[in-house]
């Protein structure tokens, strides 16, 4: 039940929820208040005294508008609204004190500060403080710490906002970064000098409101006045965290988060933000014909007639990718089944239903983690699968939500109630009695390495069972971002797998986590020179994630726009293009000439497609429950760092891998 409330601001009389902190009612009246270790998404510390506002009728002193709610105010002597004033003489004082005492211990290194141009500090000392100095003192200077290859710091410029440290601790669930000592000696550390040990740790850069926490690999690369700065989507999990491309000239120099409440909310894993050096190297940027067991380079004309005459009366098979945009796995399956060819884009093997939407997505929806009173998770490891989604269960968890798990035993960053490891497990889950958890807010969320066993289809109808007996919503949390567009547009076939294995031409469209037997001629499209394309008889170069204009589809079923950021390099070309001058040469034209007109298509074929960022409402269908097996759940994911094309091209993936590898066989010293 809400409490709304009246309250004056400079003037203005609006009606607030008396939960609010003065800060976010002055927000929703449209007054901006500075702040520096104020941040929505994190506990309140209430240190940096920037976000002073003056209180009428309260204590002849400003107070900190993000530490007092509205409830705390005093109404006027005849009831009236209380009133808080903003710009008055006392707050401009107030703001110009704090930032002066900011800057006292302030290194006066702007023009070499990584942070120049989109700095909170630069920008409120112009806005708000004064513009000149009293104190003639040396500066104080700190040592910096190391963090990692990830996280560059400068510890001079720190001003103690503890934005990083509440971020390590509440939202990645890491506890080694603190403060310590007091007054002038105060410091913020890592404990015993650690490294952090998270993929989300990326974020802290974002927090640092001023150049004490920078990128590292991005250092001194570019400025941010010099950017192009294009909104996309991530596909290196299947999340679709909400994306900002930043290239200089064809270069793509960094990867930001966008703001998205229902995806990402405001982060993103390590891997979406730092894999941009993986996109320069290894890259197929011409075409290559194989002859006498070697690779040549040729030319399209030459490499497209060469596809033609190889697929000619020959039985095909189209493989689909885990990073392939529907666009073009559209384009292949309109123009693979036109020749009487099978496609499939569950190359791992999953056992999901073609046709069944509730069967390869579920009925809920990311944001319901936020609702739920108890969480069931089958056969997944979300800190690896998708550390953002698992970001969100921590926050469900220490809303006091009750997170139980089958499967693999892992260090989830927070409290879990183990059901046991294996089928078992979810065979006496589904012989109970649910029917006294009808009514509570339920999710299950199924793992893809839960799925991609021989008994998947068997896990995937008892869980289904399991949701509905309970009343539970039910979600799939998929590794690939393209499987369930590719789903969605039946880009599957009955024989599954099986079916392409039997084909004499394949025809791999950006498939590099399935190995080929030998056997069939081979042509792989893709944009990077990995398993596919060493197992390849023609080459065909195609454009990255950020070079082409794509559509995605995330684990939830929310269809998503990824914008082209940049252009391939060489001769590669936007994968829907090369498909529709393949099917030219093949005398099969597929009926569209533009990206617009091969959309219109897909949205004809598959409607709820066209609902850009809409989840769409899944007719609820059980699956039958199969015959379990006898073994344990396994996850997904080995190498969080390394699961696809352009992640194992990256050079800081392959560190950030053997980093990670290092820790766990690290031998703990015995007590």
């Amino acid at each position: 039940m809400s409490d709304l409330r009246k309250i004056n601001i400079d003037g203005h009389e609006i009606e607030v929820d008396g939960a609010m902190t003065l800060i976010q009612a002055c927000e929703q009246a449209g007054v901006e208040i500075p702040r520096f270790c104020y941040h929505e998404r994190l506990s309140i510390a209430g240190n940096c005294r920037m976000c002073l506002v003056e209180v009428v009728g309260g204590p002849p002193k400003p107070a900190a508008s993000c530490a007092m709610q509205v409830r705390d105010l005093r109404p006027g002597p005849e009831g009236q609204a209380p009133v808080v004033k903003t710009n008055s003489p006392m707050v401009k004082k107030a703001r110009e004190g704090v930032m002066e005492f900011l800057l006292i211990n302030h290194p006066l290194d702007c023009p070499i500060c990584d942070q120049g141009g989109e700095c909170d500090l630069q920008d409120q000392a112009m806005a708000y403080g004064v513009d000149f100095s009293r104190f003639r003192e040396p500066k104080r200077a700190t040592e910096d710490l190391d963090l990692g290859p990830l996280v560059e710091t400068h510890m001079t410029r720190c001003i103690s906002c503890t934005r990083c440290v509440r971020f390590t601790t509440e939202v990645a669930g890491i506890h080694q970064m603190g403060q310590t000592g007091r007054g002038e000696d105060a410091e913020i550390t890592s404990y015993l000098g650690e490294t952090l040990d998270s993929n989300l740790q990326g974020n802290i850069i974002d927090l640092c409101p001023v150049g004490a926490l920078v990128s590292k690999p991005y250092a001194f690369t570019a400025r941010p006045w010099e950017l192009t700065k294009t909104e996309s989507v991530d596909v290196m999990d299947a999340l679709g965290s909400n994306i900002r491309v930043d290239t200089k000239g064809r270069e793509v120099m960094r990867f930001m988060p966008l703001n998205h409440d229902g995806v990402n909310e405001e982060w993103i894993s390590d891997k979406t933000r730092f894999v941009w050096d993986g996109l320069r190297r290894q890259r197929l940027d011409t075409p290559y014909i194989r002859e006498n067991g070697k690779l040549r380079k040729a030319s399209w004309p030459e490499a497209l007639s060469a596809v033609a005459a190889a697929m000619n009366g020959k039985k095909i098979a189209g493989l689909v990718g885990d990073l392939v945009s529907v666009e073009a796995a559209f384009a292949l399956k309109t123009l693979i089944e036109g020749q009487g060819g099978v496609v499939e884009c569950r190359t791992d093997g999953a056992k999901l239903p073609s046709g069944n939407r509730s069967g390869y997505v579920g009925n809920g929806c990311i944001e319901d983690i936020d609702t739920a009173d108890k969480i069931i998770l089958i056969g997944t490891n979300p800190r690896v699968e998708a550390p953002v989604l698992n970001a969100r269960l921590r926050k469900a968890w220490s809303r006091g939500a009750t997170v139980a798990m089958i499967g693999e035993q892992v260090d989830l960053t927070f409290d879990v109630i183990n059901l046991g490891t294996g089928r078992d497990a979810l065979a006496g889950l589904a012989a109970m009695d649910h029917s006294d958890k009808q009514g509570e807010n339920g999710l299950m969320i199924i793992g893809s390495g839960a799925l991609n066993e021989a008994d998947g289809a068997a896990v995937l109808g008892t869980a289904m069972q399991v949701a509905q007996a309970a009343g539970s919503k039910l979600m799939i949390l998929h590794t690939a971002a393209g499987r369930v567009g590719a789903m969605d547009i039946g880009a599957t076939n009955d024989g599954g797998m099986d079916a392409v294995s039997q084909a004499e031409v394949i025809y791999n469209l950006g498939a590099d986590e399935v190995d080929i037997a030998a056997g069939p001629f081979v042509i792989y499209q893709g944009s990077h020179g990995d398993r596919g394309a060493h197992r390849a008889d023609i080459i065909l170069p195609g454009a990255a994630y950020t070079e082409e204009a794509g559509l995605f589809v995330n684990t939830e079923g929310r269809p998503q726009l990824a914008q082209r950021a940049s252009f391939a390099p060489g001769e590669a070309k936007e994968n829907w293009a090369v498909l529709r001058a393949l099917s030219g040469e093949m005398d099969a034209t597929l009926p569209f000439d533009s990206i617009a007109q091969l959309r219109t298509a897909i949205v004809a074929a598959v409607p709820h497609l066209g609902d850009i960022d809409v989840v769409a409402e899944n007719a609820w269908n059980a699956e039958k429950a199969g015959k379990l097996g006898k073994a344990d759940f396994r996850t997904a994911i080995s190498d969080f760092y390394l699961t696809n094309p352009i992640a194992r091209a990256s050079q800081l993936m392959s560190e950030l891998s053997a980093n990670a590898k290092a820790r766990k066989e690290q031998a703990i010293a015995a007590e």
